[in-house]
This record gives C-alpha cells, structure tokens and sequence, in this order.
C-alpha cells in the first residue's frame, strides 16, 4: 500500500480523539471506580504513576493505531465501511485478544467489558473518522 495514500490529518486527530474518549470512558462520570476496583488498583497507585510516560507512550501507541487503521481502511473509504471496519477490529482483533489474556490472567469480565468496550468505542469512532475524512 502506497503509505502516501493516508490523510495524515485525519490519522492525527483519530489518535487524540481516542485521548478525549479515554478521557472520558476512565473518568468518575463513566467507568474509573469500576475499573480501578476491577484493576486492583487505589486511587494512591493512580496519582504515583509516572504520567508523563504513561500519556507519552498512550499518544505513540495511539499514532500508531490510527495509522494502521488509516492504511486497513485505505484512502476510498466511506463513512459506512470505515465504521464497520473499526468496529471489526475493535471487536474481532482487539476485545478477542484482550479476551484470551484476560482468561489465562484469570481477569475478571467486567475488566474485559470496560476495557474493550473502549477499544471498540474508539476503534469504531476512529474508522469513521478515516472513512469520511478525505
């Protein structure tokens, strides 16, 4: 694939809008309590992590996906076929892969139900991003 062919802008805002989405997903207003519970994590633990590594690597990761994504989808794609593309990885690749870690980490549903339904939610939103961004 012609690596020339992706909308670099479009590839960029589909990474921070995975930042927004995380941002809300992992807040109080959302799943935080949950998922630090599920996490076995304290609120102590979530303020002493190295955040500039931890928002550091999540931006680089992040760049990565959309590109990947942006390069899966290619430069034709429609707003339809990009949602249902990132949904399909969201879901088929993603959420299944978390799910076969999470049995063999012996990690509970709920963890796995928050966690992929954030990947799904940003992968999905991502796609359609991409599709319709020309």
């Amino acid at each position: 694939m012609d690596t020339l062919s992706i909308n670099v802008p479009a590839a960029l805002c589909a990474a921070l809008m995975t930042f927004a989405i995380g941002g809300l997903w992992y807040s109080p207003l959302l799943f935080a309590r949950a998922w630090m519970r599920e996490a076995g994590l304290t609120e102590e633990q979530t303020r002493q992590a190295p955040m500039a590594r931890v928002f550091g690597l999540s931006a680089l990761a992040a760049l990565v996906m959309a590109f990947n994504l942006a390069a899966f989808i290619g430069p034709k794609a429609s707003l339809g076929f990009g949602l249902f593309a990132g949904a399909a990885a969201g879901i088929g690749w993603v959420a299944m892969s978390l799910g076969v870690i999470y049995l063999f980490e012996q990690r509970s549903l709920k963890l796995w139900l928050i966690n992929s339904g954030y990947q799904v939610l940003s992968y999905t939103l991502m796609g359609g991003l991409l599709g319709v961004w020309k």
